[in-house]
């Protein structure tokens, strides 16, 4: 389980990198950035997108701990095409006892290696963004979508016509579709675990999990 901190050390700033440090400081983290291209640990400086940057070496420990990178719970290994610097990157943070190390990679037997060097998360981010894409494409009504595993998810969708002024009693949607409705609602205010006489409406969303074969006999 990802640990709740409030510092990382993002390694390899290029598009990926740089994405996660903006994203997590945005949202009021700490964040270390490391890169070996000066001008890369320039730019994240000049952009505000960190609250320090580094240049180094990530393949040298020595380097990595004097940058007081071992110290943070969470390392976000981002670098994806270079495949050795990656995995030497990720095995000294865990050598060095970080907590939490999520890595980017760019095949599938990058993953699998860098699962075999300690990575407690390995991300495909090309592969989740094709994923996501064909999501769209195919189900545009979907709005949001958390995988929870290969065959499970949680997803955020418009109300479809079909349920349009029904109660959730009424859709029986647990007993026809083997889903949970986790709420319902829209962008300023969603209600959690709604009662069965709720009733559901086209320009409301909802949020329901269960498995991605069932949430496809949806109406959608």
């Amino acid at each position: 389980m990802r640990p709740q901190n409030r510092q990382f050390a993002v390694i390899g700033l290029g598009r990926f990198g740089r994405a996660v440090c903006e994203t997590l400081r945005k949202q009021g983290y700490q964040v270390v950035g490391t890169d070996i291209d000066e001008g890369l640990v320039a730019q994240a400086l000049s952009d505000r997108i960190v609250d320090n940057a580094i240049e180094l070496d990530s393949t040298k420990p020595n380097a990595l701990r004097e940058a007081g990178i071992f110290e943070t719970d969470t390392v976000i290994v981002a670098i994806g095409k270079y495949v050795e610097e990656s995995i030497i990157t990720t095995l000294n943070c865990k050598e060095a006892g970080v907590n939490f190390v999520a890595a980017k990679a760019s095949t599938e037997i990058h993953g699998k290696l860098l699962k075999k060097v300690g990575a407690d998360l390995v991300v495909f981010p090309e592969y989740d963004a094709g994923c996501e894409l064909a999501h769209r494409l195919t189900r545009p009504s979907i709005l949001e979508r958390f995988d929870l595993d290969p065959e499970h998810s949680i997803v955020e969708l418009k109300v479809p016509e079909a349920f349009h002024g029904k109660t959730l009693a009424e859709l029986e949607i647990r007993n026809r579709y083997g889903l949970n409705i986790v709420a319902v609602g829209n962008a300023e205010k969603f209600k959690i675990n709604p009662n069965p006489q709720e009733r559901l409406y086209k320009d409301l969303a909802m949020v329901v999990i269960g498995s991605n074969r069932d949430i496809q006999r949806l109406p959608m």
